[in-house]
């Protein structure tokens, strides 16, 4: 049994590296010796096959990891374009009717409450509930006084042209209000009853 154990064992030192064959050599020693001296035996070999260090050299070639930033790991999402409706086109007549209508309304009133005047007018065009048209707006069934009064068709000055004009070609208008009246004359209760966002003048704008 021993003949044909050794001779098995010198068949794969054949085959086996030097580093190998001394390893194999120093386990088959400790067959042979006491427990003690084949502990401290297994302990030199450990420390002898322990994996070596990379050298600075080859330092050069080991893999760095890349860090992926937000760039590479995802493109940006586009910001969605502002939307802008289509700007109105209006007649001639528009403009001159919306003239009027502001300097009866806001005679004596600065040019942004002149402005914002005709933005309500506007404002209302876009609204449901209002006719979609300027003269629709106006002449609607006691909307504004100077219709009733008469005074619409009064000649504007030029800074009710202008503050029409301006309101007019203008995506962002001076208000948002789709009402305003004089507190201090107005004698319509539901008017009153309306939410106040703002003041311009003797004027109050509300939705």
């Amino acid at each position: 049994m021993t003949t044909k154990f050794a001779a098995l064992a010198v068949f794969f030192l054949c085959f086996m590296p030097a580093t190998k064959i001394e390893h194999t050599q120093a386990l088959f020693t400790l067959t042979k010796k006491p427990k003690q001296e084949s502990t401290s035996l297994v302990n030199h070999i450990n420390r002898n096959s322990a994996v070596p260090k990379l050298a600075n050299a080859d330092h050069k070639h080991s893999i760095n990891t890349i860090e992926l930033t937000s760039h590479t790991e995802k493109k940006a999402k586009p910001e969605p374009a502002e939307h802008h409706p289509p700007k109105k086109v209006y007649s001639q007549a528009d403009r001159e009717l919306l003239s009027r209508l502001v300097y009866a309304e806001a005679k004596g009133e600065s040019y942004k409450g002149k402005v914002a005047v005709a933005s309500v007018v506007l404002n209302r065009t876009e609204k449901h509930g209002f006719p979609d048209t300027i003269r629709g707006v106006i002449y609607q069934r006691n909307a504004f006084e100077p219709v009733s009064n008469g005074s619409i068709n009064q000649k504007p000055d030029k800074d009710s042209v202008a503050a029409a004009k301006e309101a007019m070609e203008n995506q962002g208008r001076e208000t948002k209000a789709l009402y305003f009246y004089n507190p201090k004359t107005a004698s319509d209760h539901w008017i009153r009853s309306r939410k106040i966002i703002e003041r311009i003048g003797r004027h109050v704008f509300a939705m």
